[in-house]
């Protein structure tokens, strides 16, 4: 028979943490630069779809693909960006590798606690790698203009955007994105992942 002390003792905290194919455990609450690895992260965003899939082509258009995209736009943007600026720019979406790639409309509903997760999770990203915790204003500002670019990029081309439509909620291309073509081929999950893991060993140039 149960006592009612056992009865009305308090249930365990929900598990905060999720175990990586690495072995690490990460904490989404109180996440440690200790257990990123950079493996899980090219593992998680390429098997991580943009607009919640629904885009053309036989494969998803992962969110390793367009981190990919992303920095390199940036670097048409920006020709005198550093490699350490650009390997921020290519983490911009890392902490989807846990959390997944949440629509901007799911992200409004959700609010500011999305929002402190998903700087707690950049914050470790950053400083496993040696980066700044916080990116500097400038290079924020950079990246958020080379992902509004390939967002236009990725709705014209394979989301079912019309250019009114696109050009209506991200604002008028300052490039030409048709540059960007070949990246906007989707790729199998396994290429993505050898592409992203590719050019964050290029980017970041260091033995680990």
């Amino acid at each position: 028979m149960v006592s009612r002390r056992a009865a009305r003792a308090p249930l365990a905290a929900p598990r905060a943490w999720q175990r990586m194919l690495s072995g690490r455990r990460l904490d989404l609450l109180d996440p440690s630069p200790l257990d990123v690895e950079i493996e899980d992260i090219a593992h998680g965003l390429a098997r991580v779809a943009r607009w919640n899939g629904q885009t053309r082509g036989e494969h998803i258009f992962s969110v390793a693909q367009h981190s990919l995209l992303v920095e390199r736009i940036a670097g048409r943007l920006a020709p005198a960006a550093t490699a350490r600026e650009r390997l921020a720019i290519l983490l911009h979406d890392a902490p989807e590798y846990v959390v997944g790639d949440l629509i901007s409309p799911f992200k409004a509903v959700l609010g500011a606690d999305y929002k402190a997760v998903e700087a707690r999770l950049q914050a470790a990203v950053h400083l496993r790698f040696s980066l700044p915790a916080t990116a500097p204003a400038v290079l924020k500002a950079l990246c958020k203009r080379a992902d509004r670019l390939a967002a236009f990029a990725e709705a014209t081309a394979l989301a079912g955007f019309g250019l009114e439509e696109a050009t209506a909620i991200f604002g008028a291309p300052e490039i030409d994105v048709a540059d960007f073509a070949p990246q906007l081929a989707p790729i199998s999950v396994e290429a993505a992942q050898a592409a992203f893991l590719a050019r964050f060993s290029a980017l970041d140039g260091r033995e680990r």
